[in-house]
């Protein structure tokens, strides 16, 4: 794929992310990597989406170092190249701090599959990584932050293609895709069950039951693998 259409992916999935009301000021970053031609797009740290380009979008190579005459890439470069390495379906990365979401990582709690909306995208519990140590952060604090990505679905047996998203304790959600277009609709997707589950909580005030695993299997499998028919 030409480098100037993978910018125009990784800025059309950027742009969609305030008009989605899921990030404010500039805040969040959609970043998007072909394997063959060795490029990693992101978006650029600091400038507001308003005033955003296709051409200010900043390549690098698979290691993370920006091509000549780019600008300063988002500080949460590193996270993306990390995570890119260890999951190899990934070809869209998306960082948000959106609100109810977010709301989840400062708990520190997982996102529970309370409905079929939630069944449909995510097969179980949104889960949230673990707090960073006090050496994690002060050293190659945003490395480290895919780090504890990668550990956490490795000890949950747990892939990005089951479950697209995660939260990072105190800090907020990355989600992923094969696709920008993919990466940015499961990012609407975790806000909207994010914001579900959090009202079902507060409204049972006790300890409810998340969905039925048969009912989960059903609405999760209905739209993938060789039988999927669903459609609306």
């Amino acid at each position: 794929m030409d480098k100037a259409i993978i910018q125009r992916l990784v800025y059309e999935g950027n742009v969609q992310l305030p008009k989605n009301q899921l990030v404010k000021l500039t805040w969040g970053n959609v970043s998007m990597i072909d394997r063959d031609k060795g490029i990693i797009c992101i978006k650029p740290s600091g400038i507001p989406y308003s005033k955003l380009s296709p051409v200010d979008m900043v390549n690098t190579d698979l290691e993370g170092t920006v091509q000549e005459n780019q600008l300063k890439p988002s500080s949460d470069l590193p996270t993306h190249v990390y995570l890119y390495k260890h999951f190899p379906n990934v070809n869209s990365i998306v960082h948000t701090h959106s609100l109810h979401a977010v709301v989840f990582a400062q708990a520190g709690k997982a996102i529970r599959p309370f409905g079929t909306t939630h069944a449909d995208t995510f097969y179980g519990p949104i889960p949230c990584a673990r707090k960073l140590t006090k050496e994690e952060v002060e050293h190659n604090y945003e490395c480290n932050t895919g780090k504890v990505i990668v550990e956490t679905y490795q000890s949950l047996n747990i892939t990005p293609d089951a479950i697209p998203a995660i939260n990072t304790q105190n800090h907020g959600p990355f989600i992923f895709g094969t696709s920008v277009k993919q990466a940015i609709e499961h990012t609407i997707v975790l806000e909207e069950v994010a914001e579900m589950a959090l009202k079902t909580e507060l409204l049972a005030q006790q300890n409810i039951s998340a969905i039925d695993q048969f009912l989960l299997d059903k609405h999760y499998y209905r739209k993938r693998g060789e039988n999927a028919y669903y459609g609306q």
